[in-house]
């Protein structure tokens, strides 16, 4: 009879000890008018100099995960490791451009002919984790340039801070899922961002 309500306690401490992460997307620089007739943008995805977590180098998080699994079940590190990178083109990318979309007149896509290109150059990821009785969400940080495409100047900057990264229901036990989620938030505020 005891168990449930110790149970219980421990999912509401987990949950309290979490911080609330609230996406901020600001304008640094520029001026957005520029897009405001065009129908198409150009979209490319960078992830030059990615810190992750703790790790200030993305090569020494991939390093460790891959060796910690690997210890577990042979093979499954590098099975996660492959994983890992491929998540950008097969999940993370694909949910941007589709919630962007939805949620914008301007598309983005591959669209080399367009006169801008948005560069969504990710700078940080928080993984999270999904262990049942505990969580922490992943979240994303993120520096957005529009570029025009020919000539790479730089129309615009915009930061995108603390993009979340949760499934409704907690059902996210999968690290690329979580960071998919954070991806489709960012395209989804950034083109409401842009619309404005």
């Amino acid at each position: 009879m005891q168990i449930i309500p110790k149970m219980a306690a421990v999912v509401l401490l987990a949950a309290i000890g979490l911080p609330a992460v609230a996406q901020k997307i600001k304008l640094i620089d520029g001026d957005l008018s520029a897009l405001k007739n065009e129908k198409q943008l150009n979209v490319e995805f960078t992830y030059d100099q990615l810190k992750v977590g703790k790790f200030d180098n993305e090569a020494d998080y991939i390093q460790k995960k891959t060796t910690e699994y690997n210890q577990k079940e042979a093979g499954k590190g590098d099975t996660w490791a492959k994983a890992w990178k491929n998540d950008r083109k097969d999940r993370f990318e694909p949910s941007f451009a589709s919630l962007f979309n939805e949620n914008s007149d301007t598309k983005v896509g591959d669209y080399s002919g367009a006169k801008y290109t948005l560069v969504f150059h990710t700078t940080f990821m928080e993984p999270g984790f999904n262990v049942g009785v505990m969580r922490k969400n992943a979240y994303i940080d993120a520096e957005v340039l529009i570029v025009e495409t020919a000539s790479k100047k730089t129309v615009a900057k915009i930061s995108v801070d603390n993009a979340p990264g949760r499934i409704f229901g907690g059902f996210d036990f999968d690290t690329g899922e979580r960071i998919k989620e954070a991806y489709a938030v960012s395209g989804k505020k950034l083109a409401k961002f842009i619309n404005k």
